[in-house]
C-alpha cells in the first residue's frame, strides 16, 4: 500500500491559515495597523475603497524594513516580536505569531514599499496569492506602505459571502476605533472612497474618546482610577443616566490590547445595579495593566479572548473601582453660581436710620363670632330612593353579554361583539366585555400593531404624510452610524421624513411623519440606526419591516397614558381591522380573553 500522507504546498497552507486570521476586510485593517503600531509609528493613515473589497492601504512613518526583512516578512511564522517560547509570557507588542502578512498575501494582491531611516533607497515588493512577483529598489519615505487589492480574489466562496459595503465598512471602522482608543498619542487618519472620515490628532485619552464618539459623550464620563499590586485599572465609565438598550460603547483593554470579557462586564453591570433600568447598559472604556506573565493572549487567532491568572481578584477590584467612581459622582452637591437668580441683599450701613416695619390688622375681627345662622345642606338627595329602583328586578337574559362556552383568543373575535363601554386598568390594559367573556388588551402592543401595518402601507405606497417642523433639528452621527443612515434615507423619505446631509455626520431634519409629534427625533433616529448595527437585511421588504417595527415601538401609546372611552373604542376598532391582531410586531401577545366559565369559577 502506497503512502498517502504528504505535506501541503505553502500556498495551500497559507490559505487554510488565512481562513482563521483573515475573516473579512476588517481583519486586514487590524493586522496592518497593529504592525504599524509595533513599528513605533507616529502617524498612521488608513485608506479603503469599496469597504475594502477593491483596495486597502495602510501607510505609516515607523521604522520600516530592510529589503531582506521585507521579503522574509511574508513567510509563515516569520516574526521580529519573539525569539523563544518564553517570550509569549512577556509580550510587549500587538503581533507575535508571524501569520498575518502570510495570510493576507495568500488571499489578495499585495504591494509593499518600505524604507529604513538609515537607507537612501527603499524596496518595492509585489506578491499575488502567495506567489512572489518581484522586488526592486524604489524611492519612498521612511516607514511602510502596504496596499492590499482584490481581497479574496482567489477564494470566490469567501468573497461571495462578504456582507454589504455598509456592513463591512462598519466592521472596519469598529476595528480602527479599537486601536485608536489604545494609542491616543498616535495620529490616525481614515479615508473611505477618498472622503476623510477620521482625523485623530494626538490628545489625552478623554479627548480621544470625544474625537471618536462625539462631544455628547464627554458629559457622561466618570473617571475610574485604582492601583493595586495585582493590577492597575484606569479609564472611564458612563453616568447612570447615559444607559441605553442598544448602541452602547463598551471597551476593555489589557496592556494596550482590546479584549472581550463577559465576566468583567458583569462586574461593571453589578456596580450599576438598581441605578439603571433592567435591560439597559452604560458605556465604559476601561484599561487594565497587569504583569505580562499573569495573562495568556495566545488562545484565539483574533487575540480578543484573554485568560487572567487572578481573574476573581481583578473582578472584585474592578467592581469596587466602578462603584467608587459612581459614588463620588452621586455625592457631589450641585451648586448654582449664577448670581442672576439670587435675591438682592442690601449691605448694612450704620449711618442710615432704620425704620421699624409696621403691621396693620383689624383688632375687632373674631372668626368665631358670627351672628348669621348658617344653613347646612346635606349631600344626600331627598329622593335617594329612586337611585335603587329596579335593583330587585332580574334581567330577562342574564347571559346577554357572556357565553358559557369559552372561545380561543384569536382573530375571529368580531368587533361588533364587544361592549361599547370599556375600562382602563392601571394605564396599561383595556378591559371590555365580549361574547365569550372578558377581553384584556395591552394598549401599547395594540397600538404598535396598528402603527406597524400603517407604516408598511406607507412604505409600499410611498405617500407617507409629513409634518413640517417649525424649528429643524440637527442629528449628529458617528461615522459608523452615518454609513447606515445614508442607506436608510430612501426608506425614511417614503414614510414622511425629510433629512438633508449638511456635513460629515450632521443631518438636518425638517419634517417628520405625521403622528410622531412630541417624540425626541434625535433619539428616534439614533435608535433606528443602532438597531441596524451588526444586522444584515437581505431584501427591501425586510428593511421596511425592521424600520416599521422601530417606528411603531417609539410612537405607540406609552404605558400610563389615560385614555377616554372614545379613544379606547377607536383603538379596539383599529386593532381588529389589522391583518394580524394576535401579536405585536416583535411577537408579543396583544390581548387575552378570560372566559365566562373561568370568571364563574373564580367567584364561586
Amino acid at each position: 500500500m502506497s503512502d498517502i500522507i504528504q505535506l501541503l504546498p505553502d500556498s495551500v497552507a497559507n490559505q487554510i491559515a488565512a481562513g482563521e486570521v483573515i475573516q473579512r476586510p476588517a481583519s486586514v485593517i487590524k493586522e496592518l495597523v497593529e504592525n504599524a503600531v509595533d513599528a513605533e509609528a507616529a502617524t498612521i493613515n488608513v485608506l479603503v475603497v469599496d469597504a475594502g473589497r477593491t483596495s486597502i492601504q495602510v501607510v505609516d512613518d515607523g521604522k520600516g524594513m530592510s529589503p531582506t526583512d521585507a521579503r522574509l516578512s511574508f513567510e509563515r511564522h516569520a516574526t521580529s516580536k519573539i525569539r523563544k517560547a518564553d517570550d509569549l509570557f512577556a509580550l510587549c507588542t500587538m503581533g507575535f505569531r508571524g501569520e498575518a502578512l502570510a495570510s493576507i498575501a495568500a488571499v489578495a494582491q499585495v504591494e509593499l514599499s518600505t524604507r529604513m531611516q538609515q537607507s537612501e533607497l527603499g524596496t518595492h515588493l509585489t506578491i499575488s496569492g502567495s506567489r512572489f512577483m518581484g522586488q526592486e529598489p524604489c524611492s519612498c519615505p521612511v516607514g511602510s506602505n502596504f496596499k492590499v487589492d482584490n481581497l479574496f480574489y482567489n477564494v470566490p466562496a469567501r468573497r461571495k459571502f462578504l456582507k454589504s459595503n455598509a456592513t463591512e465598512l462598519n466592521n472596519i471602522i469598529t476595528a480602527f476605533q479599537r486601536i485608536a482608543l489604545v494609542y491616543p498619542h498616535i495620529h490616525f487618519t481614515f479615508h473611505s472612497n477618498g472622503v476623510e472620515t477620521y482625523n485623530l490628532r494626538p490628545a489625552p485619552l478623554r479627548q480621544r474618546i470625544v474625537d471618536i464618539f462625539g462631544k455628547r459623550i464627554n458629559q457622561d464620563l466618570l473617571q475610574v482610577q485604582v492601583d493595586t499590586t495585582i493590577c492597575k485599572i484606569s479609564g472611564f465609565v458612563g453616568k447612570p443616566e447615559s444607559a441605553r438598550k442598544k448602541g452602547v460603547h463598551q471597551y476593555f483593554f489589557v496592556n494596550g490590547r482590546y479584549m472581550k470579557h463577559a465576566y468583567f462586564s458583569k462586574a461593571v453591570a453589578s456596580a450599576f445595579e438598581r441605578l439603571v433600568p433592567t435591560g439597559e447598559q452604560v458605556p465604559y472604556f476601561i484599561y487594565f495593566e497587569v504583569p505580562s506573565g499573569d495573562i495568556d493572549v495566545n488562545i484565539h487567532p483574533t487575540k480578543t479572548e484573554i485568560k487572567f491568572e487572578n481573574e476573581q481578584a481583578i473582578w472584585q477590584i474592578l467592581q469596587a473601582a466602578v462603584r467608587e467612581a459612581v459614588g463620588m459622582f452621586s455625592q457631589i452637591p450641585s451648586l448654582d453660581f449664577n448670581p442672576g437668580t439670587q435675591p438682592d441683599i442690601p449691605v448694612y450701613d450704620p449711618a442710615k436710620s432704620t425704620r421699624q416695619p409696621s403691621l396693620q390688622y383689624d383688632a375687632n375681627y373674631n372668626p368665631f363670632k358670627d351672628t348669621k345662622a348658617k344653613s347646612h345642606e346635606t349631600a344626600v338627595p331627598r329622593d335617594w330612593e329612586k337611585l335603587f329602583e329596579g335593583m330587585n328586578r332580574q334581567p330577562e337574559n342574564p347571559q346577554s353579554l357572556f357565553d358559557d362556552e369559552p372561545s380561543a383568543a384569536s382573530a375571529d373575535v368580531a368587533v361588533h361583539e364587544h361592549s361599547p363601554l370599556h375600562y382602563q386598568y392601571k394605564g396599561q390594559y383595556i378591559m371590555t366585555a365580549v361574547k365569550s367573556g372578558l377581553m384584556v388588551i395591552d394598549q401599547h402592543r395594540a397600538h404598535e400593531r396598528i402603527l406597524f401595518e400603517q407604516y408598511l402601507r406607507q412604505f409600499s405606497e410611498h405617500n407617507g404624510p409629513s409634518q413640517q417642523l417649525l424649528f429643524p433639528e440637527e442629528v449628529h452621527l458617528q461615522p459608523a452610524q452615518d454609513v447606515i443612515l445614508e442607506n436608510l434615507l430612501p426608506q425614511l423619505a417614503a414614510i414622511g421624513f425629510q433629512l438633508s446631509r449638511h456635513d460629515n455626520g450632521v443631518y438636518v431634519v425638517s419634517a417628520i411623519p405625521d403622528g410622531l409629534q412630541g417624540l425626541s427625533i434625535n433619539d428616534l433616529i439614533l435608535d433606528m440606526v443602532d438597531s441596524y448595527d451588526g444586522h444584515e437585511l437581505s431584501s427591501i421588504d425586510e428593511v421596511h419591516r425592521h424600520l416599521a417595527t422601530k417606528l411603531s415601538q417609539q410612537a405607540a401609546i406609552p404605558y400610563g397614558q389615560v385614555l377616554g372611552n372614545d379613544e379606547m373604542e377607536n383603538l379596539i376598532n383599529s386593532l381588529f381591522a389589522c391583518s394580524n391582531v394576535n401579536y405585536s410586531p416583535v411577537g408579543k401577545t396583544v390581548f387575552a380573553i378570560i372566559s365566562q366559565a373561568n370568571i364563574d369559577q373564580i367567584l364561586s
